[in-house]
């Protein structure tokens, strides 16, 4: 047996690019960028109308901005004091991005939600913003 008669599928041909492939290949690719994960820790003390209010503000932050890209733990002091001194947390409520790096902490009540976005470095989510 020949090699000529083996046939591989080439044909000796190489396969013509459709026009626009090479744009639809790239517009795919950069939907598909998987988006990082956002770590996020809510330090808070106890059952407070402050505390209550600073997790309904990054809950809904999250559900607004970070959506599927999140991963949020609350905290209470009171029931768990040694994580102030391991978090290293002085006021509360405070909420620490631990991901991605570098670890980012925006002390008080969370209720200004651009001044919050800012300092997590997280980019508003156009779909929610006019």
């Amino acid at each position: 047996m020949g090699g000529s008669e083996h046939d591989d599928g080439r044909n000796g041909k190489t396969p013509s690019a459709v026009v626009g492939d090479v744009d639809d290949f790239w517009a795919q690719a950069l939907v598909d960028v998987p988006r990082e994960t956002y770590v996020l820790r809510l330090y808070v003390v106890g059952n407070s109308p402050r505390s209550r209010g600073a997790i309904r503000n990054v809950r809904k932050l999250c559900d607004e901005h970070l959506a599927g890209r999140f991963d949020l733990e609350v905290h209470d002091l009171n029931q768990e004091p040694w994580l102030a001194r391991d978090a290293q947390i002085v006021a509360a409520p405070t909420l620490v991005r631990e991901r991605p790096l570098p670890v980012q902490r925006i002390i008080g009540s969370l209720s200004d939600i651009e001044r919050v976005l800012v300092g997590l470095g997280v980019s508003p989510n156009p779909a929610v913003d006019p």
